[in-house]
């Protein structure tokens, strides 16, 4: 191809080349020119060559140019009898697809820029491509694309990510494929598994990207097939992964949290691929089926063996984002079981989870509060997540219809916790054991046994597992009686209250689950001293006193 020198005259060049392809089919090798660049060492050139590649393909896309269908081999269309324009078309499905092999191997070029120009390009080709080898081979690209640091990709990654959900919009108008019945639902799912299957990458932190892509999941499809996709994408690397790296399980759990379906079925749907009819048999339509696949799509996602980070993440959502809208949200019972034998704040969270199964769906499960009575210890009091702790421990223990001889058990347990427990945690604490008691009216006998055991006879165990093995309901509560005598005058008068007939409305936790040491130390400087004691009746007149007064007669200030 002849042309001149520098950037300029290679762009004029192909600018040539593309306009006589475009103005006709006979100019059609002009092609091989244009690929040919994409062959050069110089950036500048492929620069030009991609911008032209894409230009070229777009176009004759969008004008139907392309081979429609199940691609046949290039040699045995080209050797047969058939017409001209069949055989066109698919010539240039096959260049296409030169085109393709290509931009993928440059993929990994060293300029940024040069990576940015090859990902617009190549998504307007994979767009509309049937070809499975070519999808194949391009999701391998992207997922295995040269590593570069977050500050200088995110900007060509953001343009690609635009650019190839544009081209999935684009084939939606054009597909690529022959529709087999009227109403027959189409939708580019191989190129939108290219999208997902780049946005879940085993190689990079896709955080940025996937806040860019949480905008088109308030399409009804495009949130449809994101799930589908992602069940696929789990299977595929965790298949091809003896071990998975920690970034797709992130880009994954970030991708799965981002969907959220509408709490009631919508009046219109919206369709980021437009259609001119919708048609009522389309499971897309429908927010029952959205339901049966995004429960598919955490399933397949919480089967496996997560990092310990990730299950707090997800048990942090499950309750309200999660469990809402699953088609059948006792399926998440593996998984929140398995989560609970973690122990530690993992526990807590599972059990949040089980609690809104055992109340809402019915669900059968006897060890909950033997669960929950394990995780208190000592150091319940000086781990980060105390205050959530209890907050959700209240929530579980406020059925009035518990057992007297759990709640008892429970109340014992804290108790004896509390005797070692820092003055921020027993305000928080000591208000907790009281509010059970007003709850549960059979439970005051721990305060009021006059003739219970001496304290060396104590009957209560605490190193029984089974709150309804520990004897609790035959002890007191003792423990308060010493805390009376704390050094904290606030927790002092805290513990005083069982001293007192209990009122019956509850006093409220929430404002002393986040007190820390440093706030009461602080409350405790504002603090305004007592006012001055007066010490004589008689006020003083001068520094030595009034002048018949013993102490003036022996001095003098002069």
């Amino acid at each position: 191809m002849e042309r001149e020198p520098g950037a300029a005259g290679v762009r004029r060049a192909l600018g040539r080349r593309l306009e006589a392809v475009l103005a006709s089919r006979s100019e059609a090798n002009a092609v091989f020119d244009i690929l040919a660049v994409l062959q050069s060492e110089d950036q500048e050139e492929i620069q030009e060559a991609v911008r032209t590649c894409s230009r070229l393909f777009g176009a004759l896309l969008e004008r139907g140019e392309l081979f429609v269908g199940q691609l046949p081999s290039e040699e045995m269309v080209m050797t047969g009898s058939q017409g001209a324009t069949r055989k066109y078309k698919v010539w240039m499905r096959h260049r296409y697809h030169s085109c393709c092999n290509r931009l993928g191997e440059l993929l990994g070029h060293p300029s940024f820029q040069v990576k940015t120009l090859l990902i617009r390009g190549i998504i307007r080709y994979v767009a509309s491509s049937t070809h499975r080898r070519v999808r194949s081979s391009f999701s391998l690209w992207l997922s295995s694309s040269a590593s570069y640091s977050t500050a200088r990709i995110v900007q060509p990654l953001e343009l690609a990510l635009s650019a190839l959900l544009k081209f999935v919009q684009l084939e939606g108008a054009h597909p690529l494929e022959k529709s087999k019945w009227e109403g027959n639902y189409l939708f580019p799912r191989e190129l939108f598994k290219l999208v997902v299957g780049g946005l879940l990458s085993p190689e990079e932190d896709q955080s940025l990207l996937l806040s860019q892509f949480r905008e088109y999941l308030d399409y009804d499809d495009t949130r449809y097939h994101t799930m589908q996709a992602a069940v696929d994408a789990v299977a595929r690397v965790t298949g091809q992964h003896p071990e998975v790296p920690p970034a797709f399980w992130n880009n994954a759990f970030t991708l799965l949290s981002a969907v959220s379906l509408p709490r009631r079925e919508p009046t219109v749907s919206s369709f980021y691929v437009k259609r001119a009819e919708l048609w009522d048999t389309w499971k897309v339509a429908h927010l029952k089926e959205h339901r049966r696949v995004f429960q598919a799509m955490w399933l397949s996602f919480l089967k496996h063996k997560l990092p310990l980070s990730l299950y707090k993440k997800v048990l942090l959502i499950v309750h309200d984002a999660i469990l809402p809208q699953l088609a059948q949200p006792t399926l998440m019972i593996d998984f929140l079981t398995r989560a609970c034998d973690l122990g530690g704040a993992l526990s807590l969270l599972a059990l949040n989870g089980l609690f809104i199964l055992i109340h809402k769906h019915n669900l059968e499960y006897p060890d909950f509060y033997r669960k929950l009575y394990g995780l208190l210890d000592p150091s319940v009091f000086h781990v980060k997540y105390r205050a959530r702790f209890f907050h959700l421990a209240d929530l579980f223990l406020s059925s009035s219809h518990l057992p007297a001889y759990l709640v008892a058990a429970f109340a014992k347990r804290l108790a004896r916790l509390a005797l070692t427990a820092p003055p921020e945690a027993l305000l928080m604490v000591l208000p907790f054991i009281c509010n059970l008691l007003r709850r549960h009216p059979a439970c005051r006998v721990l305060v009021h046994r006059p003739h219970g055991p001496e304290l060396d006879a104590d009957p209560y165990d605490p190193g029984e597992e089974d709150p309804a093995q520990s004897r609790a309901l035959e002890s007191s509560l003792w423990e308060l009686q010493a805390l009376q005598r704390h050094y904290h005058p606030e927790v002092s008068k805290a513990a005083s209250v069982i001293n007192q007939a209990l009122s019956m409305p509850e006093v409220s936790i929430a404002p002393l689950l986040e007190l820390t040491a440093y706030e009461i130390f602080e409350r405790d400087l504002k603090k305004k001293g007592p006012e001055p004691v007066p010490l004589e009746f008689i006020p003083a007149q001068g520094l030595l006193g009034r002048p018949g007064e013993l102490c003036a007669q022996h001095f003098t200030l002069s």
